[in-house]
Order: structure tokens, then C-alpha cells, then sequence
């Protein structure tokens, strides 16, 4: 073998079978050899622009569990990638870049596409990024980066000049100065010390209104939060990456925490005694207890992570299903339920609450009613991704997640952009499954409309063709509209935050997909049957009103006195005012259309 099929062959060793990439003279040698490869069964996906190739990889880390492998070419190629492969570092998931570069005669005289690429990726793979330069160092190369970005959760780098490329492959000699590595995943010890569980424990044990936040790191211990719930008759609130975590039907499940989140889950956090945190790094500290109001217990399998957001007395480094599944023996049933009852109200009256503001009338259609008619036609098992902006408001708040599904977004870096390519590696892992999209018509523009050209090229080998992108039509980058008008007291400026109206429902025809065209709210549930029962990929066009209010779970005062000053500024006042009004009206008075 040469280099380059020496790198594939390994890969697939690693278990490793599909990469998101894009060809390119810097990595010539692997383009011809990944040939090969998909003959014996490698899949490539080829994408339009590198960025989707490295957020597909992240998607694809989040949705199997797997490490993520996106490649491109040297120079812009590999400077394409770096967002994507942010995306999967500041959400912790392993995914390693193959990238190219200038053969090794041509580096450092100033060469065409010659980047200086080990510094580039230094910081967005800091757990490890290397530069091949002989052919016998390849095989540590890409063990290594396939084991640190497994075990460390991060993403990492391999860096192959193309001369190198075409050399043959020789394992390193058994002398002085090799190193001689081998493949297979580490067993990890998963459980903390048992002092520490029954410290933890004696914690959870005397507290009597018990909190529970969950985040990504809980998507497979769903049965033992369930479990620690019902012992300690806490409420559980949900990181956003933790959506999939518990169903909705679950009565003691506040939804979403944070600015995108619900008024349940701020009064859980704000009146309980004791918190428990697990697999989550959720970053608002304000949306949390008040340091010193609860006594805290945090679960992570980072240890960095830990007394990072709020205080904690017990910090347990540890996998969160095995850790719950260790404390839940230690863990006393609490005989007193008024504190869970309490909560299963609330959240009773918010789902009520949420139904009132969804049908609240709009120009056309209001956003809120899109999802709020989506969410009980959600096919079994779907999977449903999200993209920044206020259509992750409505993705977070009025769609009920059931056992099953899978859902997700770009968490820490909110990036816009990333929900295409999310879907596109979910249907490419999952082609079984329904796969639902969640769109602005910001993020559409700026790269969603090219991934619609992959989806056309690929869609045809799904077992279920059903992929359906809804794209919210309300041009305007909403999200940052209502952030100006309710953070900064200004009203919307026009020149930043308008933007051209683009035919997506025709677009999706053009390319020999499905597309829907909607702006009569009674026309929304017909729409969501015929997208959910296409016979091919749908583009899901809804217009709806950019004035209708992404309400946050608690107005503070500093809101308050910053909407009224950007009344002064607002040019589009009085439709601002009429959306506002209706949709507090709905939380004061259910019922009121």
C-alpha cells in the first residue's frame, strides 16, 4: 500500500467507515485511494463547501456515539473546516480532520495554498493535531488521533503533505526513535469512588425540593434519570443538547432551561433546596440557583467541568448512567411528593400556556403554531435538528421529545448553519428514520440551500426517503432582531437585519426534491401531513410574522425598561407591540385568541 491507502485501511481498522470531504490537489493521493476504499465498502459523502463536511462529522458524533471523520484539501480547503470542527470541540465530540498540504520540498517558501496549517489547528484541536513526514510515522498518526479524540472527546488532527501521499507505506523499523502503535477503544473506569457516591448521597437524602438539570452527557442513562427522579421526587429540567434526554410525557419534566427555556424550568432552579447536575456544561449561570440557596451535586465525566456553573459541595467524576445507576441504591424514597406536585402543575398549566401563545393569530402565521403542529405528527423515532436563531426558540419550547427520538444543534458554539448538515449526517447514519430539520430563512441562505444540493445527490440510496427541512420565511435574522430590541433597548436595524425573500419551496423543485409553499395558518396541519408522507426529501416553506416575540421564561426588569426604549427606534412599532401584547395576553389569560 502507499501512504494514502495506508491511511484508510487504518481508519476502517479504527471502525471508522464514513467521511464528509471534499477533493482537492492537496490530498490528490487520498482522493484516488478513497476510491478504492468505497469499492470495499467505505462511505464518502461529498459535500459542497469543507465547513458541512466538519459539521456533518460533529452531527454525526453526536447522533451514533462514533468519532466523526471529515477530510479536505490543503489552504482553503482545511481552512474551511474550522468552524465545523469548533462545533464538535466546544460540544465535546470526538471527530478527526485529514487534511492536506503543499508537498514537503515546497513548505516554507511561500507557496501557493501553502498555510501554515499545525499552527492554524493548534487551538481547535488542541488535544492533538501532527504533520506527517515520512511515511513510517503515518500509523501513530492516525492512531493516535482516532484514540485521544475518542477518549478525550474532542476533535483532532492529522496533517499529510501530498508528496507524501503516493509514497509506499512501510511500518516503522524496531529501532531507537519509533514508536510502535495498535488499534482498539480503551475501557474506561466509569464509576467514582464509593465516598464519594455516599457523600453525594447523604446530600440528595436531606434535601426536600430536589432539582435535577440534565445535558448531552445523560442521552443514554435516560432509565436511570428516570429512576433517581422518581426516588428523590425531584423535576428535571433539560440542557438544550439534552433535549432528547427524558420524553415530554413525563409529568415532573420542565423542558428547556435558559433564555430558549420555560417558566417551569426557571422555578425549579429558583425553589429548590438541593441540585443535582449531570453530563451537562450548560453555560448560564443566572438561570441557575443562587450560589449558596442549594446544595449542589454534579455528575460529569470530565472532571474539568466540575463546580464550573454553580458551586457544588460533591463533585463525582464519572459516566452518567453508571454513576446513577451506583448512587440510585444509596438514595432514600422521599415520602413527602408535595414538592413534585407542584411542579407536575406547572408543567401542566405551561403546556396550556404554550398552546394559547401557538394559536394566537399572526401575518401571516405564527411561528410558534408551525412546531406546536408538528410536534404531535412527529414519526416515531424521528430525529429532529435545529438551527440558531428564534427557530431554535420554538424547537426548544413546543416540541414534545418521545422515547426514541433523537434531536440536536450546534449547543456551544450556536452556530448558525449547522442545521443541514446535522440532518444530512443523521439521515446517513439513521436512513431508516424520519429526519426533520428546523430552519430559519437566515441560515438557509448562508449554506442551508447548498446542502439541499447533497440531499438531492444521496437521498435516493435512504431506505426511507423521508426528510423534511422546514424553513421559517420571515425575512428577517430574527433571532438578533429581538436580542437588539429586548438587550440593547434599540430597535430593528434595517440595513443589517432584513433580508432578500428567496422561493425555497420552488428551489426544492428545481433540484428534483418536494416543495411546500404555506401562509394560511389553517393550511399548516395539512401541509405537515403531505411533507411527513412525500415519496422524497420536502423543503417545508412556512411565512411567518417576525414580530410575533421569542418571550424568555423571566422578564427582569432590565428587559422591561429596554423595551420600552426601543420603542423610539422601532420601525416596525406598532406590528412589534400588537405580537408583543397578544402573546402575554395568552400567559395571563389562556384562552384568548
Amino acid at each position: 500500500m502507499n501512504v494514502s491507502e495506508f491511511v484508510w485501511h487504518r481508519l476502517r481498522a479504527w471502525g471508522l467507515s464514513r467521511v464528509y470531504g471534499y477533493p482537492g490537489d492537496g490530498v490528490g493521493g487520498l482522493d484516488i485511494a478513497l476510491q478504492e476504499a468505497i469499492n470495499d465498502g467505505f462511505d464518502y459523502v461529498q459535500v459542497r463547501h469543507e465547513e458541512m463536511a466538519a459539521f456533518m462529522a460533529s452531527a454525526h458524533a453526536k447522533f451514533t456515539g462514533q468519532v466523526g471523520l471529515c477530510y479536505a484539501t490543503s489552504g482553503p480547503g482545511a481552512i474551511h473546516l474550522l468552524n465545523g470542527l469548533y462545533d464538535a470541540k466546544l460540544d465535546h465530540v470526538g471527530v478527526v480532520a485529514i487534511v492536506g498540504q503543499q508537498a514537503r520540498t515546497a513548505i516554507g517558501a511561500h507557496y501557493q495554498q501553502e498555510v501554515d496549517l499545525q499552527t492554524l489547528f493548534k487551538d481547535v484541536a488542541s488535544e492533538y493535531v501532527a504533520t506527517a513526514m515520512v511515511p513510517s510515522q503515518v500509523r501513530h498518526l492516525i492512531d493516535r488521533a482516532v484514540r485521544i479524540a475518542h477518549a478525550k472527546r474532542a476533535p483532532t488532527c492529522v496533517i499529510i503533505p501530498n508528496d507524501l501521499q503516493e509514497m509506499a507505506y512501510a511500518d516503522p523499523p524496531l529501532k531507537h526513535g519509533t514508536t510502535h502503535t495498535g488499534i482498539g477503544y480503551a475501557f474506561e473506569s466509569k464509576v467514582p469512588e464509593a465516598d464519594g457516591l455516599r457523600q453525594a448521597a447523604d446530600v440528595l437524602n436531606a434535601g426536600k425540593k430536589v432539582a435535577i438539570l440534565v445535558g448531552a452527557g445523560c442521552l443514554s442513562a435516560t432509565d436511570e434519570v428516570i429512576e433517581v427522579a422518581e426516588l428523590l421526587g425531584a423535576g428535571v429540567a433539560k440542557a438544550l443538547l439534552g433535549k432528547a434526554v427524558l420524553p415530554d410525557d413525563l409529568g415532573y419534566v420542565t423542558g428547556s432551561l435558559g433564555l430558549l427555556g420555560t417558566k417551569p424550568s426557571w422555578d425549579l432552579m429558583q425553589g429548590c433546596d438541593t441540585f443535582l447536575m449531570v453530563g451537562s456544561s450548560f453555560p448560564y449561570s443566572e438561570f441557575l440557583p443562587k450560589p449558596g440557596s442549594a446544595r449542589g451535586v454534579q455528575i460529569d465525566i470530565n472532571g474539568a467541568n466540575l463546580s464550573l456553573r454553580y458551586p457544588m459541595e460533591v463533585n463525582l467524576i464519572g459516566d452518567s448512567a453508571a454513576t446513577l445507576r451506583a448512587l440510585a441504591p444509596l438514595l432514600t424514597r422521599k415520602a413527602d411528593r408535595s414538592w413534585r406536585h407542584k411542579i407536575e402543575g406547572e408543567v401542566v398549566s405551561w403546556w396550556k400556556t404554550l398552546e394559547d401563545r401557538a394559536m394566537q393569530s399572526a401575518t401571516p402565521i405564527n411561528p410558534q403554531r408551525v412546531f406546536w403542529e408538528l410536534s404531535p405528527r412527529l414519526p416515531e423515532n424521528a430525529i429532529i435538528t435545529a438551527d440558531s436563531g428564534s427557530a431554535a426558540n420554538w424547537f426548544a419550547r413546543d416540541l414534545k421529545m418521545r422515547r426514541g427520538m433523537k434531536a440536536s444543534l450546534s449547543g456551544g458554539l450556536a452556530s448558525l448553519g449547522a442545521g443541514t448538515p446535522y440532518a444530512m449526517a443523521a439521515k446517513m447514519a439513521f436512513p431508516d428514520r424520519t429526519v426533520i430539520a428546523c430552519m430559519g430563512d437566515g441560515a438557509m441562505q448562508m449554506n442551508g440551500i447548498n446542502v439541499m444540493i447533497t440531499i438531492g445527490k444521496y437521498w435516493k440510496t435512504w431506505s426511507n426517503p423521508k426528510l423534511v427541512v422546514l424553513v421559517l420565511n420571515n425575512r428577517d435574522l430574527n433571532q438578533v432582531t429581538w436580542e437588539e430590541r429586548v438587550q440593547l433597548g434599540e430597535g430593528k436595524t434595517e440595513s443589517t437585519q432584513a433580508i432578500p425573500d428567496f422561493p425555497f419551496a420552488r428551489y426544492a423543485e428545481l433540484i428534483g426534491l418536494k416543495g411546500i409553499h404555506v401562509d394560511d395558518p389553517e393550511k399548516l396541519g395539512a401541509a405537515w401531513d403531505e411533507a411527513l408522507s412525500a415519496d422524497r426529501p420536502v423543503i417545508l416553506e412556512a411565512r411567518t410574522d417576525p414580530n410575533v416575540p421569542p418571550l424568555p421564561p423571566h422578564i427582569t426588569v432590565k428587559d422591561a425598561k429596554n423595551f420600552l426604549t426601543m420603542m423610539g427606534s422601532e420601525p416596525e412599532l406598532g406590528s412589534v407591540i400588537r405580537g408583543s401584547a397578544k402573546e402575554m395576553l395568552a400567559s395571563i389569560l389562556p384562552g384568548k385568541h
